[in-house]
């Protein structure tokens, strides 16, 4: 299930998500942004996965479906970190 934005983060998209650096192996969730256009398969919102390497401006996520390890190439607009926090 999708969620509302905020009211501050509506409207036009920041540069930064759009040249959003990762590394490989670093863990990622899946979460679709509804304000770029064009198809996004709705199964794989909210997944997380592994960032395995990188296809032009895209990454290249290998994400469990069912039994299955399967590999999508998603944009990083639609991609979030996440991983262990710092305690410093």
């Amino acid at each position: 299930m999708v969620r509302r934005k905020p009211v501050r983060e509506r409207g036009k998209i920041k540069f930064s998500e759009y040249f959003k650096v990762l590394n490989e192996g670093d863990k990622v969730a899946v979460v679709r942004e509804r304000s770029e256009t064009g198809s996004f398969p709705k199964r794989i919102q909210g997944r997380t996965g592994v960032v395995t390497g990188k296809r032009g401006a895209s990454y290249i996520v290998n994400l469990k479906e069912l039994n299955k390890a399967k590999t999508f190439i998603i944009q990083p607009i639609h991609l979030k970190k996440i991983g262990v926090k710092n305690d410093n």
